[in-house]
């Protein structure tokens, strides 16, 4: 008897609703894709979600709930022609059979504005139920004429226990002579197997397939033989894809809350995985900057030294000044006040009128300059008591003065607003006696 030579994956890939394995946030009995592939209603989707968590067989499924043919393209190879022949085949199997078609782009987000618009139109009319799937956030990736004819269906990863029962329910949907059923794999191995496949179920059957490959003649898997089935581990990650982003955020995040576990952890995730250090480095700087800033200035030089030190070593030993540089952002003194400052004044150099420079600031290099009054008047600081020109304005005057720098009580800023306090004072009763 000739044995099935695809991957176990679709090998295994359930028939039935029953035979899924988690997603029960959308299967569950009352949720709406339950009751699309109960009921077989018509309705086109977005599935957003991980690898390996079932996009490609809900699809399926949602055709086979509604006897619909189903026509499957992968963006990474389709193009215009591919869809235009996919509709024109379902149009024929409307006319012919009466039933519908269930068209199922795969990475749909790698496909342009223009190709995402060409199914527009047959979904508009019902030649097509449109099913997508996307690892990328579809606010982002996909336009937004698509997404209001779709309904986005979220999928999460996998966990070990769904796995587990997806291995165990494979003599339901395999062939009696299939190779993988003569695995004998006991619970520790499996659920070691499980925590590898890191909520990816087509990584989770190829690790399997990989076991019974490596099996002894009982079925039984060696330790030596496991490990080897599961060199390479790696964690979810994406360069430029929503993990990126979302490993990023959660690293500047722990910082800026000031737990420097934490901070190292999201750090070795992205570094692990295969994530240009440099990348990180940068925004190491922003960190310093953004929510540490005048609390503790010393955050802006260790961040440029780590990358300095990340330039001269190299990679991994750089890495390590970067760890530094984090664990120190993580438990420095914390403020904002800059970074909002910097913001706030923005929006007044762009929403505002193009005030001149008061006569006073500006510069006087020639004696046309002096002729028109620039500098006239300017009092200079460093021959003022202590250094400071109490009463004078550097604002344009038609604006009036501006406060965008508010320093918070911590850190080195808590002098500095004492500085500020007093500086102030001195303005106001200069301009009092004036």
């Amino acid at each position: 008897m000739s044995v099935d030579a695809r991957p176990l994956a679709d090998r295994a890939r359930p028939t039935q609703v029953a035979e899924l394995s988690g997603q029960q946030h959308v299967l569950a009995p009352g949720k709406p894709l339950a009751e699309i592939l109960e009921r077989g209603l018509p309705a086109s989707m977005i599935f957003w979600g991980p690898p390996g968590t079932g996009k490609t067989t809900l699809a399926r499924l949602i055709a086979a709930s509604g006897d619909a043919e189903f026509i499957a393209l992968s963006a990474v190879m389709a193009g215009v022609r591919d869809v235009r022949a996919a509709v024109d085949a379902a149009r024929a199997t409307q006319s012919a059979q009466g039933r519908r078609t269930v068209l199922f782009v795969d990475e749909v987000h790698r496909f342009n504005k223009a190709q995402q618009d060409a199914f527009l139109p047959f979904i508009e009319d019902g030649t097509i139920l449109f099913v997508g799937a996307t690892t990328e956030n579809p606010a982002f990736a996909l336009n937004n004429a698509l997404l209001s004819r779709a309904r986005v269906i979220v999928l999460k990863a996998l966990q070990a226990a769904d796995l587990i029962a997806l291995y165990r329910g494979l003599a339901d949907r395999l062939e009696p002579n299939d190779p993988v059923l003569g695995l004998t794999l006991a619970d520790e191995q499996l659920a070691w197997l499980a925590d590898v496949a890191d909520g990816d179920a087509r990584r989770f059957l190829n690790l399997i397939e990989l076991c019974a490959q490596l099996a002894e003649s009982d079925g039984s898997l060696g330790d030596a033989a496991l490990s080897e089935v599961a060199e390479g581990r790696t964690a979810r990650f994406d360069k430029g894809g929503d993990a990126f982003y979302d490993q990023i955020s959660a690293l500047h995040k722990a910082v800026r809350g000031s737990d420097p576990d934490a901070s190292l952890y999201w750090l070795q995730r992205m570094l692990t995985a295969g994530c240009d250090p440099h990348y990180i480095a940068r925004r190491v700087i922003r960190m310093a900057s953004e929510d540490i800033g005048n609390a503790d200035p010393r955050a802006l030089t260790i961040a440029l030294d780590a990358w300095q030190a990340l330039e001269r070593l190299g990679s991994p030993e750089g890495e390590l000044a970067l760890g530094q540089a984090v664990v120190f952002m993580a438990v420095a003194a914390k403020s904002n006040a800059a970074y909002t400052a910097f913001k706030a004044a923005a929006e007044d150099a762009k929403q505002g009128a193009s005030h001149e420079v008061p006569a006073h600031l500006r510069n006087a290099p020639t004696r046309l300059a002096k002729s028109l009054g620039h500098g006239s008047g300017y009092r200079y600081p460093h021959d003022e008591p202590d250094g400071f020109a109490a009463g004078v304005d550097y604002f344009p005057p038609e604006m009036g003065r501006r406060t965008y720098y508010h320093p918070v009580p911590r850190g080195l800023e808590l002098k500095v607003r004492d500085k500020l306090a007093a500086l102030a004072k001195a303005n106001a009763a200069a301009r009092d006696d004036d």
